[in-house]
């Protein structure tokens, strides 16, 4: 049994827990409901209006513009090589030569066939004249003398088959030397002295020209529409579109292209459009399969309303954005969009371009809520319109 003095000593010490507990708590809920009076937490960022130029950035490779896979007329064993793999080259340059001692053998078979039939075709168009003055005095048949007109003749056109053989025959040994069909530089799959090439078959070198060059990409249906389609002649694409292009180290190259050649169709699987740009390559600085970031420089868009993509959402095929209203409480709009440049896109329909749109927070945000807003600049989320569409 406690004292009374003891119960004293009790009570104070549950009183002063209690005060604490009711300090602790007290504090607590008064923090929550801070916070839930202050709404959620967004940040948020004016719609840009401004004049926006279009450029399109995408991924795309070096191409040569000519490639030939460069292949013996006849065949035979390399007995010489006259260059080596990388090198650069001229139309008409030696590249290879091939054993062309068989051929030098048929081609001096064939010039003695020929001469052979030279020298028939001679013999008959003698007896021929010979006849012809007898046939005048009586002393021969004239079917003797026609009979004769025909072997001149079958003589003749023998002369000529001989003569066809003689030129094929000096074909083949020209052949046995391969040279450069166009100037350009080789590739490093070159065969070595000693390997067996067959006619059409054997790929002894190939070679591609490097100036002009192509670079080559995919572009989507609708910017094909809006940005190619309509400026396309016959047997002349896009002559007032410029083209730059970066390679993979972030260099710039130093002079343009221009589009020249686009596909006929569409990509089945990709829904795209190949297109190729032509650039000068004086120095031989594109190297077909490098990597290259296209850029296709469009019209420019006057006053165009820009969100950054971050801000759109999708609900049943449509596009909105949450927007803080005139209240400080979330508001959501529907918005058309148009073309993509780089973190933003271009907003066709749905907003004046006074507001200001939620960037960061929407994961559980819903029309009606209140906000504490913090506002940011494109900068401070990294948005930029020269983001690659890649």
């Amino acid at each position: 049994m406690l004292s009374k003095k003891g119960k004293l000593a009790a009570a104070a010490v549950v009183a002063v827990i209690a005060v604490a507990v009711g300090v602790i708590y007290g504090g607590f809920g008064g923090q929550q409901a801070k916070k839930m009076a202050s709404g959620v937490q967004v940040k948020a960022m004016n719609v840009l209006v401004q004049d926006t130029p279009v450029t399109l950035e995408y991924a795309g490779s070096v191409k040569g513009k000519n490639e030939v896979r460069v292949q013996p007329r006849v065949s035979g064993t390399v007995t010489a090589k006259y260059i080596k793999g990388g090198q650069y080259v001229t139309a008409g340059q030696a590249l290879y030569k091939l054993d062309d001692r068989s051929y030098q053998a048929a081609l001096l078979q064939a010039q003695a066939n020929l001469a052979q039939a030279q020298a028939n075709y001679n013999n008959s168009l003698i007896d021929l004249q010979r006849n012809e003055q007898l046939l005048a005095s009586a002393a021969v048949s004239e079917q003797t003398v026609t009979t004769m007109r025909a072997q001149v003749a079958a003589q003749q056109a023998n002369v000529n088959a001989m003569a066809a053989l003689v030129q094929q025959a000096q074909k083949n040994v020209d052949d046995t030397v391969v040279y450069a069909p166009m100037s350009g530089k080789l590739a490093v799959d070159d065969v070595a002295e000693g390997t067996y090439a067959a006619a059409g078959n054997t790929v002894l070198v190939t070679i591609g020209s490097s100036n002009p060059i192509f670079v080559q990409f995919s572009i989507s249906e609708n910017e094909y529409l809006k940005y190619v389609g309509a400026n396309i002649t016959p047997g002349q694409a896009l002559p007032n579109k410029s083209i730059t292009i970066t390679l993979s180290d972030g260099s710039e190259y130093p002079i343009e292209g221009s589009i020249v050649e686009v596909d006929r169709a569409m990509q089945d699987n990709s829904g795209s459009l190949i297109v190729k740009a032509q650039f000068e390559n004086p120095q031989g600085i594109l190297v077909p399969g490098m990597f290259a970031r296209a850029k296709l420089v469009g019209d420019t868009l006057k006053g165009a309303k820009l969100i950054p993509e971050r801000a759109v959402q999708q609900l049943l095929g449509k596009s909105f954005v949450m927007l803080v209203g005139e209240d400080g409480k979330s508001k959501a709009v529907n918005v058309e969009l148009g073309t993509k440049l780089g973190s933003y896109y271009v907003v066709e329909k749905g907003l004046t371009g006074n507001e200001q749109v939620i960037v960061e927070g929407l994961t559980s945000l819903t029309e009606g809520m209140d906000l504490a807003v913090t506002p940011v600049k494109p900068e401070d989320m990294g948005f930029s319109l020269t983001t690659s569409n890649l």
